[in-house]
């Protein structure tokens, strides 16, 4: 067996510092789990994936038609990304990273789904604030800085914890009927905008949301946390543009 414990690489990010490690846990059986940090935060681990990897099946399952074309905001250690990308209708994936040192870590495949992105030729890493690009609008260039104004068939998001728990305070300002309509401009007429979230369904959120879409829907996604020998539950809002 391998060491218990490894700190792959930490780099300066643009919100502080952010490590990836590899740890085993023999109690839990014999396999590598993986964990990004930013400063003393944990952001990721690959032993609690299942709400991210439903965050791809529950959005693109809505998504209406074939060679969609699909948004990715926050790469995290690429579980969304790759459950995306088995969907045989994907035909184009953005992943869109503000913080250079993940996208490196994936480009450089020192995390386990790298290899499975940088393999297939619909994904693509785009060096940028979801953020930013989401609230500039199609007419300030987009999500796609190879085709301004491009229109996309979903967009998911996984980067705060919460619409309240924020990963920086100046993500706030998203979370408004405002700057979700203009996001919002950059889908497809009954596009898909489908968000993770680490707590429960958030009331003043789902208002928000109605405000802009319709088939607003926050979907409870459970899983074992051995941690705590008991249930534990994510949460994923799917919501449909009007058409």
């Amino acid at each position: 067996m391998g060491r218990l414990f490894e700190q792959i690489d930490s780099q300066p990010s643009e919100i502080g510092e952010i490590t990836l490690r590899r740890r085993r846990i023999p109690a839990l059986g014999d396999r590598d789990i993986f964990e990004v940090k930013l400063g003393e935060e944990f952001l990721m681990s690959s032993m609690f994936v299942d709400a991210e990897v439903a965050l791809s099946d529950l959005g693109i399952g809505e998504a209406e038609g074939d060679n969609l074309s699909v948004v990715v905001g926050g790469l995290g250690l690429g579980y969304t990304a790759v459950a995306a990308l088995k969907h045989e209708r994907v035909g184009e994936l953005l992943i869109v990273e503000y913080l250079e040192p993940v996208i490196r870590w994936h480009q450089q495949e020192y995390v386990p789904l790298g290899k499975d992105i940088n393999a297939d030729a619909r994904s693509r890493y785009v060096h940028g604030s979801f953020f930013d690009l989401a609230v500039a609008g199609p007419e300030s260039g987009g999500f796609d800085p190879e085709a301004p104004g491009k229109e996309f068939d979903a967009i998911l998001l996984d980067i705060d914890h919460s619409p309240r728990a924020l990963l920086n305070d100046s993500n706030a300002s998203f979370y408004t009927a405002e700057n979700i309509r203009r996001m919002a401009g950059q889908l497809k007429p009954r596009g898909i905008f489908a968000m993770w979230s680490n707590e429960g369904e958030d009331s003043v959120f789902m208002e928000v949301l109605r405000d802009v879409f319709t088939e607003v829907v926050c979907h409870v996604v459970s899983f074992y946390n051995p941690f705590q020998n008991r249930e534990s539950f994510n949460t994923v809002y799917v919501a449909r543009k009007p058409g």
